[in-house]
């Protein structure tokens, strides 16, 4: 659960909680998914490697690791927008040491409210961030508006496993021993019992396609990723 305070909402809640953990992210992003986060960008970015992706914009990017290994299929620009300043000093950081910085740019920008004109990119992509959005529709139909006809969004977002027994097992795990180690690993109460919440409350799936057409895409899709822990959404722009 995210702090309890009524005069703050949803976004500078999200806000704080990724500047306190920040300096940990990466870390727990991969230990406590095993290094499988890893595998799921890749096969993001397989997707849009098929489709034209000459300006690519990374929505909510926070340390800038899908917009890093989107950078392998040679786009003309990639930037990366997102609310937290500690997340985006560390993706800058890490842009810097592979020689990115022609390629890659962060900025501060309200992902409900982009920073750019209309069909201004081939691609909007996400990873781990839209089910962060204070208001969902409105954060899609911004990534929809700075979209280019034709081009796509592409959002990479946990989903909930449904099959027997791995369903048990999996929500045992993501529910009770996730938040424990995220919580002493990152000395933060809050942030690692807001992921499982988030995700329970996340329309993956049949309802995130229906989210995409009542914001304008059309031949919506998914492919769900080890046994439905992770979905990859894809949708197009008339």
């Amino acid at each position: 659960m995210m702090e309890n305070n009524p005069t703050k909402g949803k976004k500078e809640q999200v806000r704080n909680m990724f500047n306190n953990i920040a300096s940990d992210y990466d870390f727990l992003n991969h230990f406590l998914s095993i290094g499988i986060d890893r595998c799921w960008r890749k096969i993001t970015i397989d997707l849009i490697k098929k489709m034209k992706h000459d300006r690519i914009l990374d929505v909510a990017t926070g340390t800038a690791d899908l917009a890093i290994r989107a950078a392998k299929i040679d786009p003309k620009k990639i930037i990366g927008v997102d609310i937290s300043d500690k997340m985006l000093e560390i993706g800058r950081k890490k842009i810097r040491s592979k020689n990115l910085e022609k390629l890659i740019s962060l900025q501060n920008a309200d992902s409900e409210n982009l920073p750019f004109p209309n069909e201004s990119f081939d691609i909007a992509m996400a990873a781990f961030g839209v089910r962060n959005f204070e208001d969902l529709n409105k954060g899609i139909s911004e990534m929809f508006r700075v979209i280019n006809s034709g081009g796509a969004i592409v959002v990479l977002e946990f989903s909930k496993p449904q099959k027997f027994p791995f369903k048990q097992i999996y929500f045992l795990y993501f529910q009770n021993i996730l938040p424990f180690i995220g919580k002493i690993i990152s000395k933060n109460k809050t942030a690692y019992s807001y992921l499982p919440e988030s995700v329970s409350t996340f329309p993956s799936g049949t309802e995130f396609l229906r989210v995409l057409k009542k914001n304008g895409f059309i031949n919506n899709h998914f492919h769900s990723l080890t046994m439905g822990v992770a979905s990859v959404y894809v949708g197009k722009k008339q």
